[in-house]
């Protein structure tokens, strides 16, 4: 006890009889100094704010996707909802940015968290991990994040997993949870890919439904051979209708582009199917934002405008980049995690001028009273004048 405290005490009622109890306690009680320090270190251990991740493997899945397995050497890895995300930064070419990736491996483990990456068109993060990364690589990335998981307070055990692309990597973790653990749920994943060598997961997804008889896997392709013999076309109301024969009293889960995502949540409506029992993850935004509904007619994406920062830096943007991106291309960092919109982590106050906002988009009544504006999912449409 400090000289001052001890003062302090005997300057009050009885504080002679308290400071002689405090001494026996010091004797023969437990010593509380002890748990100094600990509150946090639980909470840490549980709810990491960020991580310091390194690369132990790397596997090829297709051609065109690898997966990145993580760990970490000093910290433990915070535990995790299956479907849930972390938020990668990345260093590339000076700009520092960041991707968030859905956890694929079982939160039943917490040695290692696993992503997968797909290659996408004009990917900027994308091409990096999967040309350059290699094992031993160091990241950053903020603790797992989102709400795209089972809920058994709301959501039904019979579950249908909606996937499209490399939206499968969510489901993966779900599934492996599910199966591995004996969890007393049914899962019918309907999985769209563009052809069979864009198939993620193919032989590991055959395995597991040879193996458990509570998960069915179904791959419906767009663009086939002639000579395959599965599933074709899109998931639509009548391929829904076929492969899930009791539609009621099930929770739909979708996860995929943005196109593929509003097209099934119509065909659900289609079959009368409660929003309630539709959750879907938001995918990032789209690449062609130009052809989002609602994008101004006289803008083709490719127009520069101006943007003040803070009455004082000014910088230039593309219509067709978010403001997000163009801070980070110009070096301006802003807090982020989900870029899908949902977070509200990387929101800025503008101050003046239009930005075009895309569907899903979730301000709250706050941000809208005083002109917030969730900067990944807000692209220039004039010039425009903002408080970070």
């Amino acid at each position: 006890m400090s000289d001052l405290k001890e003062m302090i005490i005997r300057t009050m009622p009885n504080g002679k009889e308290t400071l002689n109890e405090i001494k026996v306690l010091k004797k023969t009680g437990y010593d509380y100094s002890l748990e100094k320090g600990k509150v946090e270190k639980t909470i840490n251990r549980l709810h990491r704010d960020n991580l310091k991740l390194i690369v132990s493997e790397i596997r090829n899945i297709n051609e065109n996707a690898k997966t990145f397995r993580l760990i970490t050497k000093n910290e433990y890895l915070p535990v995790f909802q299956s479907g849930q995300y972390i938020n990668l930064f990345v260093e590339i070419d000076g700009v520092r940015t960041s991707r968030p990736y859905s956890i694929c491996s079982s939160n039943k483990q917490r040695a290692y968290y696993e992503i997968t990456v797909a290659r996408i068109q004009n990917g900027f993060v994308s091409d990096y991990f999967l040309d350059k990364v290699k094992v031993g690589d160091e990241f950053e990335a903020n603790g797992p994040a989102g709400v795209f998981h089972f809920n058994p307070a709301f959501h039904n055990k019979n579950n249908v997993y909606i996937a499209g692309g490399s939206g499968i990597t969510p489901f993966i973790s779900m599934i492996k949870e599910v199966t591995e653990s004996g969890l007393d749920r049914n899962i019918h994943l309907i999985y769209g890919c563009r052809d069979e060598d864009n198939i993620l997961f193919k032989e590991e997804l055959e395995r597991i439904q040879n193996k458990h008889s509570n998960f069915k896997f179904s791959v419906i392709l767009s663009e086939t051979k002639q000579t395959y013999k599965g599933l074709k076309g899109f998931i639509d109301e009548k391929c829904i209708k076929n492969l899930i024969k009791d539609i009621k009293n099930k929770t739909y889960y979708i996860c995929g582009p943005q196109i593929m995502n509003d097209f099934v949540v119509n065909e659900l409506e289609k079959m009368n199917i409660k929003k309630s029992m539709i959750r879907r993850e938001m995918f990032g935004s789209r690449q062609d934002i130009q052809n989002e509904p609602g994008w101004p007619k006289n803008l083709s994406g490719n127009e520069t405008f101006k943007i003040k920062i803070n009455d004082k830096k000014e910088i230039e943007a593309f219509s067709k980049d978010s403001l997000l991106t163009t801070l980070e291309k110009n070096g301006i960092r802003v807090n982020v995690c989900c870029r899908s919109g949902e977070c509200s982590l990387c929101r800025v106050q503008l101050k003046k001028g239009k930005v075009f906002m895309p569907r899903g988009v979730l301000l709250r009544h706050a941000d809208e009273k005083f002109g917030y504006i969730h900067s990944c999912k807000a692209y220039p449409i004039t010039d425009i004048e903002i408080c970070i």
